[in-house]
């Protein structure tokens, strides 16, 4: 079974869906015949990376929305992705613009490193507070789960991989997905939103 998930690395249900498909991955009968391909999304092409502020406070801006109104809400994805035992920490998260950030995930692919990829960029995008738009800090994430530095360098300084990121993107489109996590079984079945584990779990049962 193939199953395909659209994300993008500043989507904090993103990291929550990733957590609790990985919950009911582990419950089923047939995990070891799975392949997990992450597929690139952007929330928001246009958003320039920016580090002299933080996410609350660019959600603010771009929302409209009080500070009370972003803490609120801030306060309540956090409580949701302590749940299934991850720290966000959005007085930290940096402003950063995610395309290069999917470019990497795709070349990590290619070394059969896109799971932990993923998983580095969304600790270092929520809890760590790492600008996931700077090249060197890529790097850095790829140099952790075993791919060589200087080769993340290069990729990154050229054009690769963005062909892969424009037409996960496109794809997107086709299947109308305009939010994400958005999982899809076997290109038959799709769960959109990061739901309870059983959820999950079913819809793999059911391929």
């Amino acid at each position: 079974m193939t199953v395909e998930i659209w994300s993008d690395v500043m989507c904090p249900f993103c990291y929550i869906g990733k957590r609790k498909f990985e919950q009911a991955l582990a419950q089923f009968e047939g995990r070891d015949s799975v392949e997990v391909i992450w597929r690139s999304f952007q929330l928001d092409p246009s958003l320039q990376t920016d580090t002299t502020k933080t996410v609350a406070e660019s959600l603010a801006e771009k929302k409209g929305w009080s500070k009370e109104e972003t803490d609120k809400m801030t306060q309540y994805v956090t409580d949701m992705a302590q749940q299934v035992g991850l720290e966000y920490r959005f007085e930290k998260a940096v402003v950063a613009n995610s395309y290069d950030a999917h470019r990497f995930t795709h070349f990590a692919k290619t070394k059969g490193k896109q799971i932990e990829a993923e998983e580095q960029l969304f600790a270092a995008y929520f809890t760590e507070g790492k600008n996931t738009a700077d090249h060197a800090t890529l790097a850095q994430l790829g140099a952790a789960i075993g791919l060589d530095e200087k080769e993340v360098l290069e990729v990154l300084a050229s054009k690769a991989h963005s062909s892969d990121v424009d037409e996960d993107i496109y794809t997107a489109r086709q299947f109308g997905i305009n939010s994400v996590p958005f999982f899809v079984f076997n290109r038959k079945k799709a769960v959109s939103g990061a739901q309870d584990p059983q959820v999950f779990l079913k819809a793999m049962r059911e391929e």
